[in-house]
């Protein structure tokens, strides 16, 4: 059953999952009032994924309530938009035959030293058809673990890298430019580098732990053996993407989406060939 409450004027509908609320009763168009900032942020931090519906917003207006949200992130490998540093196009034209970008279990640039905190992503042009975004609740997977399970991940550090995607031999490196690609995606010989963050990972915000790995990023675990390494990775890719932990997002062209990086992954799905679909993307970082 749908929950709704209100919050600083917001109408919040939690979605039947384990995550995910769709957000009305705000025009993201007009500058907002702190108040309304501060419940926005609540209901995210709480939702850890949230969808506002209906809003015809431009890029300047997606800009302005992404900062609302944080200070700019960066988003290395994809090219931003002329007179946009800071908004990447998300798109795949009809008759594309690349594979679909973002396609892995992944937190956004979790290689990164410093995380982002959030990502928002707005519809331009959806298909009628397919493109559906899977967010996966890793505060749950945590929970879920077996205590003999948390007790051995615990202290520990995964490994993470963009080499699976963007080095010159990833997913998206020159063989897939070659084949066509319209987003402005670069591969570069930057990807090959590491980066450790905690496995069990303390949300700085919430206090709560969340799972913090994924198959897009996490290629290791610090001070492991490599035939243990395998292992447990494998038995964590398979275990946070449980159908309990996933919420399936439902796309509509003029809706914004707005994710959590630090407690959620989340991986994109095709099924809408022969439509163009075109949406943009903010990253947000961590405040100072």
């Amino acid at each position: 059953m749908s929950i709704k409450s209100t919050m600083s004027a917001l109408s919040v509908q939690r979605c039947e999952a384990s995550c995910g609320a769709l957000v009305r009763g705000v025009d993201l168009t007009r500058t907002l009032e702190p108040a309304t900032v501060a419940a926005i942020r609540q209901v995210w931090l709480e939702h850890q994924v949230i969808a506002f519906p209906d809003q015809a917003m431009s890029i300047e207006d997606l800009e302005r309530f992404a900062h609302y949200m944080g200070p700019f992130g960066e988003d290395p490998y994809i090219e931003a938009m002329p007179g946009h540093p800071h908004v990447v196009q998300v798109k795949r034209e009809p008759d594309e035959k690349t594979k679909i970008f973002a396609e892995t279990w992944h937190s956004d640039w979790s290689f990164l030293p410093t995380p982002p905190a959030g990502t928002v992503l707005f519809g331009n042009i959806i298909p009628p058809i397919g493109g559906n975004t899977l967010f996966a609740n890793q505060y749950d997977a945590w929970d879920a673990l077996p205590d003999a399970m948390k007790s051995r991940l615990k202290g520990k550090m995964g490994v993470h890298s963009a080499r699976l995607g963007y080095a010159r031999d990833g997913a998206y490196g020159a063989q897939d430019r070659s084949a066509g690609r319209s987003m402005g995606i670069r591969f570069d010989d930057s990807a090959l580098k590491t980066r450790s963050h905690p496995i069990a990972r303390v949300h700085p915000e919430t206090g709560r732990t969340a799972l913090f790995v994924s198959p897009g990023y996490t290629i290791g675990i610090e001070d492991t053996e490599p035939a243990e390494v395998k292992e447990l990775l494998l038995a964590l890719f398979e275990h946070q993407s449980r159908p309990e932990f996933v919420y399936s997002h439902t796309w509509s062209a003029n809706m914004l989406v707005m994710w959590d990086n630090r407690c959620l992954v989340h991986a994109a799905t095709g099924g809408y060939e022969g439509h163009r679909r075109l949406l943009h993307r903010v990253t947000i970082a961590e405040k100072a």
